[in-house]
């Protein structure tokens, strides 16, 4: 293993000398491989400790399970010594990467806020927010929770349509900041719980005040445009050559108990400690202070996964089975749209053991009845990287899973 750590500090310190320039992936393929036994278990973190180039876009959290590995050209030859030394069962999705990323983006780009036939950037999306206050005065208002290490603002809205008090339901993506899918489902739905005219999603629209969060860890967010699309974590400094912790492992619920690391420079890096990183403190604090939370949602892709509560264990605790039967009628209705295929289930048993979570720590600590994690489009080919042209579709069925979710738990006097 000791090809894995030998360049790792000369391949860092090079990619530290020109931030700048945006990293390209020419060539780069992307495999899948299966974990059958635990010596190969071992191997995959070992590769994540010392990536040395390498990445993981789907972790194996435990034996039985597979990884998505992103493999650099100067690695195929090693990358086959591993396959042939450990018995690797691989197969090749992706040949060359760049490719992914020079389709993700229709050629032509709209320009025009509100448009959902492309990506928006970070400033696009909170220029279209302040639009938002401006057309609806009195529904919609400004929410600003806090700075990034970066000191880029922490945005989002808050929706009341027709006023008074009511129970509160989060809408937060992007937490990850290469998950696009995420931001622009998000900034999708929003707009639909202000302009639709179908009674059932006006009913819901009106019966919550609504938190939206499009962007989450806006330095992750912004660096995935200007330099690393596939960069996942924040951009505060860990060490000499790591940067970021992972923000969906840093909050302060069974911290780094298990699907987390503590090398600074792994992309499940948990942080230094619980809320180190200026963003999960932020948004934490404020948390706190929205009134009569009953809802949490957590965007996140890929996967086609709606998952509930809890990340730490495979133990089903709290109200498990009541946001399964919930879940199941989402699932049905997610479905039902363009037959896109939902795995339902609780984080640690549908996709891996994952502690320190956003939705975890919100169950546990505001005790938010419905809580639920989502990883959308795709299972395929595209992974992180999906093309615009499917915007609209996930976000038409995600949204109709969210709509049939507060439905059922407002009827069962959940929400």
């Amino acid at each position: 293993m000791k090809l894995l750590v030998l360049s790792l500090f000369a391949f860092l310190c090079v990619s530290a000398i020109k931030p700048a320039e945006k990293a390209r992936f020419d060539n780069y393929r992307l495999y899948q491989v299966s974990i059958e036994n635990e010596e190969q278990f071992r191997l995959m973190k070992e590769i994540e400790n010392h990536p040395d180039g390498y990445q993981f876009w789907d972790f194996p959290g435990e034996i039985g399970k597979h990884a998505d590995l992103v493999v650099p050209p100067h690695k195929f030859g090693e990358f086959s010594e591993l396959v042939e030394t450990f018995e690797l069962k691989s197969r090749m999705v992706n040949e060359n990467l760049q490719e992914l990323f020079d389709n993700e983006q229709p050629k032509k780009r709209s320009k025009a806020v509100g448009d959902w036939t492309s990506y928006w950037t970070y400033d696009e999306i909170n220029e279209w927010l302040d639009s938002l206050v401006e057309t609806y005065p009195g529904i919609v208002s400004h929410v600003n929770v806090g700075k990034s290490y970066q000191s880029r603002d922490i945005r989002g809205v808050k929706v009341n349509i027709g006023g008074g008090q009511k129970n509160s339901v989060v809408l937060e993506a992007t937490i990850h900041a290469r998950e696009w899918i995420s931001t622009a489902t998000t900034t999708w739905m929003l707009n639909e719980l202000l302009t639709s005219t179908d009674p059932e999603v006006q009913d819901i629209a009106k019966s919550f005040e609504w938190y939206v969060f499009p962007v989450t860890n806006p330095d992750g967010y912004v660096y995935t445009w200007t330099t690393n699309r596939s960069w996942r974590k924040t951009r505060k400094p860990s060490n000499a050559i790591c940067f970021g912790a992972d923000p969906n492992r840093n909050w302060d619920n069974h911290f780094a108990e298990g699907g987390a690391s503590t090398n600074p420079c792994s992309d499940l890096y948990a942080g230094s400690a619980p809320f180190s990183e200026p963003e999960t403190k932020a948004l934490s604090e404020y948390l706190r202070t929205i009134p009569n939370l009953v809802g949490y949602f957590a965007f996140h892709a890929y996967g086609q996964m709606m998952m509930t509560p809890f990340g730490w264990t495979k133990e089903l605790l709290g109200n498990y089975h009541e946001l399964y039967e919930i879940g199941q009628k989402g699932v049905e209705a997610l479905t039902a749209k363009f037959g896109t295929r939902y795995s339902l289930g609780s984080i640690a048993n549908v996709i891996y053991i994952a502690s320190g979570s956003s939705v975890d720590w919100v169950k546990d600590t505001l005790k938010a009845n419905i809580t639920y994690a989502y990883e959308f489009r795709d299972e395929g080919r595209d992974k992180f990287i999906l093309p615009a042209d499917q915007i609209i579709d996930n976000s038409i069925e995600v949204f109709a899973s969210l709509v049939t979710i507060m439905k059922e738990a407002k009827s069962r006097g959940s929400a």
